[in-house]
Protein backbone atom coordinates (compact mmCIF):
# COMPACT_ATOMS: atom_id res chain seq x y z
CA UNK A 1 0.00 0.00 0.00
CA UNK A 2 1.13 3.57 -0.69
CA UNK A 3 1.84 6.05 2.08
CA UNK A 4 -1.21 8.09 1.09
CA UNK A 5 -3.46 5.03 1.26
CA UNK A 6 -2.03 4.10 4.67
CA UNK A 7 -2.65 7.61 5.93
CA UNK A 8 -6.22 7.52 4.68
CA UNK A 9 -6.78 4.11 6.32
CA UNK A 10 -5.25 5.40 9.56
CA UNK A 11 -7.58 8.39 9.81
CA UNK A 12 -10.59 6.35 8.73
CA UNK A 13 -9.91 3.87 11.53
CA UNK A 14 -9.32 6.70 14.02
CA UNK A 15 -12.65 8.31 13.10
CA UNK A 16 -14.46 4.98 13.37
CA UNK A 17 -12.93 4.26 16.78
CA UNK A 18 -13.75 7.77 17.99
CA UNK A 19 -17.39 7.45 16.86
CA UNK A 20 -17.61 4.10 18.62
CA UNK A 21 -16.28 5.67 21.81
CA UNK A 22 -18.64 8.66 21.68
CA UNK A 23 -21.68 6.47 20.97
CA UNK A 24 -20.86 4.16 23.86
CA UNK A 25 -22.42 6.05 26.76
CA UNK A 26 -20.86 3.77 29.35
CA UNK A 27 -17.35 4.48 27.99
CA UNK A 28 -17.95 8.24 28.00
CA UNK A 29 -19.37 8.09 31.52
CA UNK A 30 -16.47 6.16 33.03
CA UNK A 31 -13.79 8.05 31.07
CA UNK A 32 -15.06 11.61 31.56
CA UNK A 33 -18.09 12.00 33.84
CA UNK A 34 -17.22 9.53 36.61
CA UNK A 35 -13.74 10.98 37.36
CA UNK A 36 -15.16 14.51 37.19
CA UNK A 37 -17.64 13.58 39.92
CA UNK A 38 -14.67 12.94 42.21
CA UNK A 39 -13.08 16.26 41.23
CA UNK A 40 -16.32 18.08 42.06
CA UNK A 41 -16.60 16.17 45.35
CA UNK A 42 -13.04 16.88 46.44
CA UNK A 43 -13.24 20.42 45.09
CA UNK A 44 -16.38 21.11 47.08
CA UNK A 45 -14.78 19.76 50.25
CA UNK A 46 -11.28 21.17 49.90
CA UNK A 47 -11.69 24.04 47.45
CA UNK A 48 -11.41 26.79 50.07
CA UNK A 49 -9.23 24.92 52.54
CA UNK A 50 -5.73 26.34 52.73
CA UNK A 51 -4.68 25.16 56.18
CA UNK A 52 -6.08 23.24 59.12
CA UNK A 53 -5.95 25.07 62.47
CA UNK A 54 -6.20 23.36 65.84
CA UNK A 55 -9.56 24.06 67.51
CA UNK A 56 -8.77 25.27 71.03
CA UNK A 57 -11.21 26.14 73.82
CA UNK A 58 -9.84 28.52 76.46
CA UNK A 59 -11.46 28.04 79.85
CA UNK A 60 -11.56 31.26 81.86
CA UNK A 61 -8.51 33.52 82.01
CA UNK A 62 -5.23 31.99 80.88
CA UNK A 63 -2.56 34.58 81.63
CA UNK A 64 0.16 32.67 79.82
CA UNK A 65 -1.76 33.01 76.56
CA UNK A 66 -3.40 36.37 77.16
CA UNK A 67 -0.07 38.04 78.04
CA UNK A 68 1.93 36.71 75.10
CA UNK A 69 3.88 39.42 73.27
CA UNK A 70 2.48 40.60 69.95
CA UNK A 71 4.70 38.40 67.78
CA UNK A 72 4.00 35.26 69.80
CA UNK A 73 0.31 36.17 70.02
CA UNK A 74 0.12 36.33 66.22
CA UNK A 75 1.82 32.95 65.90
CA UNK A 76 -0.59 31.51 68.46
CA UNK A 77 -3.61 32.75 66.49
CA UNK A 78 -2.22 31.31 63.27
CA UNK A 79 -1.89 27.89 64.90
CA UNK A 80 -5.06 27.75 66.99
CA UNK A 81 -8.69 28.61 66.31
CA UNK A 82 -9.56 29.94 69.77
CA UNK A 83 -12.96 30.06 71.45
CA UNK A 84 -13.64 31.09 75.05
CA UNK A 85 -15.85 29.69 77.78
CA UNK A 86 -16.08 29.76 81.58
CA UNK A 87 -17.73 26.32 81.73
CA UNK A 88 -14.94 23.76 82.20
CA UNK A 89 -17.24 20.75 81.90
CA UNK A 90 -18.73 22.01 78.64
CA UNK A 91 -15.25 22.57 77.23
CA UNK A 92 -14.16 19.03 78.13
CA UNK A 93 -17.36 17.67 76.61
CA UNK A 94 -16.54 19.48 73.33
CA UNK A 95 -13.12 17.85 73.25
CA UNK A 96 -14.57 14.45 74.11
CA UNK A 97 -17.10 14.71 71.25
CA UNK A 98 -14.41 15.78 68.81
CA UNK A 99 -15.89 19.26 68.33
CA UNK A 100 -12.61 20.73 69.63
CA UNK A 101 -9.06 19.42 69.62
CA UNK A 102 -7.91 20.75 72.98
CA UNK A 103 -9.17 22.72 75.99
CA UNK A 104 -6.73 24.74 78.10
CA UNK A 105 -6.93 26.24 81.58
CA UNK A 106 -4.36 27.72 83.94
CA UNK A 107 -3.83 26.34 87.44
CA UNK A 108 -1.39 28.65 89.19
CA UNK A 109 1.76 28.60 87.09
CA UNK A 110 0.74 25.44 85.25
CA UNK A 111 -0.97 25.39 81.87
CA UNK A 112 -3.27 22.35 81.78
CA UNK A 113 -4.20 21.05 78.32
CA UNK A 114 -7.02 18.52 77.86
CA UNK A 115 -6.71 16.94 74.42
CA UNK A 116 -8.29 14.17 72.38
CA UNK A 117 -6.29 11.25 71.01
CA UNK A 118 -8.78 10.65 68.17
CA UNK A 119 -6.40 12.32 65.74
CA UNK A 120 -2.96 11.29 67.01
CA UNK A 121 -1.07 13.46 64.53
CA UNK A 122 -2.94 16.61 65.55
CA UNK A 123 -2.61 15.63 69.23
CA UNK A 124 1.16 15.48 68.88
CA UNK A 125 1.22 18.82 67.07
CA UNK A 126 -0.98 20.37 69.76
CA UNK A 127 1.20 19.18 72.65
CA UNK A 128 4.44 20.20 70.94
CA UNK A 129 3.14 23.64 70.03
CA UNK A 130 1.78 24.39 73.50
CA UNK A 131 5.03 23.20 75.07
CA UNK A 132 6.94 25.59 72.82
CA UNK A 133 4.78 28.53 73.93
CA UNK A 134 5.26 27.58 77.59
CA UNK A 135 9.04 27.39 77.11
CA UNK A 136 8.94 30.78 75.42
CA UNK A 137 6.98 32.24 78.31
CA UNK A 138 9.52 30.80 80.80
CA UNK A 139 12.38 32.45 78.90
CA UNK A 140 10.50 35.76 78.84
CA UNK A 141 9.82 35.51 82.59
CA UNK A 142 13.51 35.00 83.46
CA UNK A 143 14.58 37.93 81.36
CA UNK A 144 17.17 35.83 79.52
CA UNK A 145 17.52 36.61 75.84
CA UNK A 146 17.31 33.45 73.74
CA UNK A 147 20.48 32.60 71.82
CA UNK A 148 18.65 31.26 68.75
CA UNK A 149 15.74 32.59 66.70
CA UNK A 150 13.33 30.94 64.29
CA UNK A 151 12.23 32.33 60.94
CA UNK A 152 9.60 30.39 58.99
CA UNK A 153 8.98 30.66 55.26
CA UNK A 154 6.60 28.53 53.20
CA UNK A 155 8.04 27.17 49.97
CA UNK A 156 4.80 27.56 47.98
CA UNK A 157 3.16 30.81 46.98
CA UNK A 158 0.16 32.20 48.84
CA UNK A 159 -2.29 30.94 46.21
CA UNK A 160 -1.68 27.27 46.96
CA UNK A 161 -4.69 25.36 48.26
CA UNK A 162 -5.56 21.74 48.87
CA UNK A 163 -7.46 21.31 45.59
CA UNK A 164 -4.22 21.92 43.69
CA UNK A 165 -2.66 18.87 45.33
CA UNK A 166 -5.78 16.77 44.73
CA UNK A 167 -6.25 17.55 41.02
CA UNK A 168 -3.08 15.88 39.61
CA UNK A 169 -3.77 12.65 41.50
CA UNK A 170 -7.39 12.46 40.38
CA UNK A 171 -6.35 13.25 36.80
CA UNK A 172 -3.74 10.48 36.90
CA UNK A 173 -6.32 7.99 38.14
CA UNK A 174 -8.84 9.08 35.48
CA UNK A 175 -6.32 8.66 32.66
CA UNK A 176 -5.11 5.31 33.99
CA UNK A 177 -8.65 4.00 34.30
CA UNK A 178 -9.74 5.21 30.86
CA UNK A 179 -6.63 3.91 29.06
CA UNK A 180 -6.59 0.52 30.77
CA UNK A 181 -10.35 -0.11 30.49
CA UNK A 182 -10.46 1.06 26.87
CA UNK A 183 -7.56 -1.11 25.74
CA UNK A 184 -8.84 -4.18 27.61
CA UNK A 185 -12.41 -3.85 26.31
CA UNK A 186 -11.33 -3.08 22.75
CA UNK A 187 -8.91 -5.97 22.45
CA UNK A 188 -11.26 -8.52 23.94
CA UNK A 189 -14.30 -7.14 22.11
CA UNK A 190 -12.54 -7.20 18.75
CA UNK A 191 -11.32 -10.70 19.42
CA UNK A 192 -14.75 -12.03 20.40
CA UNK A 193 -16.42 -10.44 17.37
CA UNK A 194 -13.70 -11.87 15.06
CA UNK A 195 -12.89 -8.30 14.00
CA UNK A 196 -9.22 -8.91 14.73
CA UNK A 197 -9.15 -11.72 12.17
CA UNK A 198 -10.85 -9.50 9.61
CA UNK A 199 -8.37 -6.71 10.23
CA UNK A 200 -5.55 -9.23 9.87
CA UNK A 201 -6.84 -10.14 6.41
CA UNK A 202 -7.54 -6.54 5.39
CA UNK A 203 -4.98 -4.66 3.26
CA UNK A 204 -4.08 -2.47 6.24
CA UNK A 205 -0.84 -2.90 8.20
CA UNK A 206 -1.19 -3.87 11.86
CA UNK A 207 0.80 -0.76 12.78
CA UNK A 208 -1.92 1.40 11.23
CA UNK A 209 -4.63 -0.27 13.32
CA UNK A 210 -2.59 0.00 16.52
CA UNK A 211 -1.60 3.58 15.76
CA UNK A 212 -5.22 4.64 15.22
CA UNK A 213 -6.27 3.11 18.55
CA UNK A 214 -3.36 4.73 20.38
CA UNK A 215 -4.12 8.14 18.83
CA UNK A 216 -7.75 8.03 19.95
CA UNK A 217 -6.80 6.97 23.51
CA UNK A 218 -4.20 9.74 23.78
CA UNK A 219 -6.72 12.26 22.43
CA UNK A 220 -9.25 11.18 25.08
CA UNK A 221 -6.56 11.62 27.78
CA UNK A 222 -5.79 15.14 26.57
CA UNK A 223 -9.50 15.99 26.58
CA UNK A 224 -9.69 14.67 30.14
CA UNK A 225 -6.77 16.90 31.11
CA UNK A 226 -8.34 19.97 29.50
CA UNK A 227 -11.69 19.37 31.23
CA UNK A 228 -10.08 18.68 34.62
CA UNK A 229 -7.90 21.77 34.57
CA UNK A 230 -10.62 23.95 33.05
CA UNK A 231 -13.23 22.92 35.61
CA UNK A 232 -10.72 23.15 38.46
CA UNK A 233 -9.73 26.67 37.45
CA UNK A 234 -13.27 27.91 36.77
CA UNK A 235 -15.08 26.33 39.72
CA UNK A 236 -12.50 25.83 42.47
CA UNK A 237 -9.81 28.44 41.91
CA UNK A 238 -7.16 26.02 40.65
CA UNK A 239 -3.92 27.82 39.84
CA UNK A 240 -1.00 25.99 38.26
CA UNK A 241 2.59 26.87 39.02
CA UNK A 242 5.90 25.93 37.48
CA UNK A 243 6.36 24.29 34.10
CA UNK A 244 2.88 22.77 34.13
CA UNK A 245 2.87 22.22 30.35
CA UNK A 246 5.53 19.52 30.85
CA UNK A 247 2.69 17.43 32.27
CA UNK A 248 1.33 16.98 28.73
CA UNK A 249 4.10 14.66 27.43
CA UNK A 250 4.11 12.92 30.80
CA UNK A 251 0.38 12.31 30.44
CA UNK A 252 0.88 10.89 26.95
CA UNK A 253 3.54 8.46 28.21
CA UNK A 254 1.33 7.53 31.16
CA UNK A 255 -1.53 6.80 28.75
CA UNK A 256 0.70 4.42 26.77
CA UNK A 257 1.75 2.74 30.01
CA UNK A 258 -1.80 2.03 31.11
CA UNK A 259 -2.85 1.02 27.63
CA UNK A 260 -0.23 -1.71 28.06
CA UNK A 261 -1.90 -2.73 31.33
CA UNK A 262 -5.22 -2.93 29.48
CA UNK A 263 -3.65 -5.00 26.69
CA UNK A 264 -2.33 -7.45 29.27
CA UNK A 265 -5.79 -7.77 30.83
CA UNK A 266 -7.37 -8.20 27.39
CA UNK A 267 -4.79 -10.82 26.39
CA UNK A 268 -5.29 -12.93 29.53
CA UNK A 269 -9.08 -12.67 30.00
CA UNK A 270 -11.52 -14.71 27.92
CA UNK A 271 -14.46 -12.28 27.89
CA UNK A 272 -14.88 -8.52 27.64
CA UNK A 273 -16.35 -8.38 31.14
CA UNK A 274 -13.44 -10.38 32.49
CA UNK A 275 -10.93 -8.08 30.80
CA UNK A 276 -12.56 -4.93 32.21
CA UNK A 277 -12.82 -6.46 35.69
CA UNK A 278 -9.17 -7.49 35.58
CA UNK A 279 -8.13 -3.99 34.54
CA UNK A 280 -10.23 -2.58 37.39
CA UNK A 281 -8.62 -5.06 39.80
CA UNK A 282 -5.21 -3.70 38.82
CA UNK A 283 -5.92 0.03 38.54
CA UNK A 284 -8.21 0.70 41.53
CA UNK A 285 -5.90 -0.65 44.27
CA UNK A 286 -3.01 1.07 42.49
CA UNK A 287 -4.86 4.39 42.76
CA UNK A 288 -5.16 4.05 46.54
CA UNK A 289 -1.51 2.99 46.87
CA UNK A 290 -0.23 5.77 44.59
CA UNK A 291 -1.69 8.80 46.34
CA UNK A 292 -4.48 9.52 43.84
CA UNK A 293 -7.10 10.06 46.55
CA UNK A 294 -5.01 11.00 49.61
CA UNK A 295 -1.30 11.65 50.34
CA UNK A 296 0.87 8.79 51.55
CA UNK A 297 3.13 10.86 53.81
CA UNK A 298 1.75 9.21 56.95
CA UNK A 299 1.80 5.68 55.48
CA UNK A 300 4.24 3.08 56.85
CA UNK A 301 7.67 3.02 55.25
CA UNK A 302 7.13 -0.42 53.73
CA UNK A 303 3.90 0.75 52.08
CA UNK A 304 5.61 3.79 50.60
CA UNK A 305 8.26 1.42 49.23
CA UNK A 306 5.57 -0.69 47.56
CA UNK A 307 4.05 2.49 46.16
CA UNK A 308 7.32 3.41 44.44
CA UNK A 309 7.07 0.20 42.38
CA UNK A 310 3.73 1.27 40.88
CA UNK A 311 3.63 3.28 37.64
CA UNK A 312 0.68 5.43 38.73
CA UNK A 313 2.74 6.76 41.66
CA UNK A 314 5.33 8.14 39.22
CA UNK A 315 2.65 9.62 36.96
CA UNK A 316 1.02 11.36 39.94
CA UNK A 317 4.31 12.59 41.41
CA UNK A 318 5.55 13.88 38.06
CA UNK A 319 2.39 15.89 37.43
CA UNK A 320 2.41 17.15 41.01
CA UNK A 321 6.01 18.36 40.60
CA UNK A 322 5.42 20.48 37.51
CA UNK A 323 1.81 21.50 38.19
CA UNK A 324 2.05 22.38 41.88
CA UNK A 325 5.52 22.18 43.38
CA UNK A 326 7.12 24.58 40.91
CA UNK A 327 9.73 22.11 39.67
CA UNK A 328 11.31 22.66 36.22
CA UNK A 329 10.29 20.63 33.18
CA UNK A 330 13.22 18.27 33.76
CA UNK A 331 11.33 16.84 36.74
CA UNK A 332 9.21 14.74 34.35
CA UNK A 333 12.18 13.04 32.68
CA UNK A 334 12.63 10.28 35.27
CA UNK A 335 8.88 9.53 35.59
CA UNK A 336 8.64 9.39 31.78
CA UNK A 337 11.54 6.94 31.60
CA UNK A 338 10.00 4.72 34.30
CA UNK A 339 6.57 4.74 32.64
CA UNK A 340 8.07 3.99 29.21
CA UNK A 341 10.08 1.10 30.61
CA UNK A 342 6.99 -0.28 32.33
CA UNK A 343 4.99 0.06 29.09
CA UNK A 344 7.60 -1.82 27.06
CA UNK A 345 7.85 -4.69 29.54
CA UNK A 346 4.09 -5.09 30.01
CA UNK A 347 3.43 -4.86 26.26
CA UNK A 348 6.00 -7.58 25.64
CA UNK A 349 4.33 -9.82 28.23
CA UNK A 350 0.88 -9.10 26.71
CA UNK A 351 2.18 -9.95 23.21
CA UNK A 352 3.61 -13.19 24.54
CA UNK A 353 0.28 -14.20 26.10
CA UNK A 354 -1.91 -12.92 23.25
CA UNK A 355 -4.11 -15.34 21.26
CA UNK A 356 -6.01 -14.39 18.13
CA UNK A 357 -9.09 -16.35 19.17
CA UNK A 358 -10.83 -16.89 22.51
CA UNK A 359 -10.34 -20.34 23.98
Amino acid sequence: MTTRTNRRAFFSLAVAITKGFVRDRASVFFAIVFPLMFLVLFGGIFGDQTQSKVDLVQVGEVALVDDLPDGAQGAFRQTFEVSHTDDRDAALAEVRRGDADVAIEQDGDTLVAHYTQTDQVKAAITQGTLRAFVDNANIAATGTEPQFALETQRVEDDSLSTIQFVTPGLLGWAVAMSAAFGAAATLQGWRQSKLLRRLQLAPVPNSTVVGARVMVTVAVALVQMAIFLGLGAAAFGLRLTGAWSAAIPLLVVGTLCFMAVGLLAGAVARTTEGAVNMANFIVLPMAFLSGSFFPLDAAPTWLQGVSQALPLRHLNDGMLDVMVRGEPWTAVLLPCAILLGFAVVVTAVAARLFRWDTL
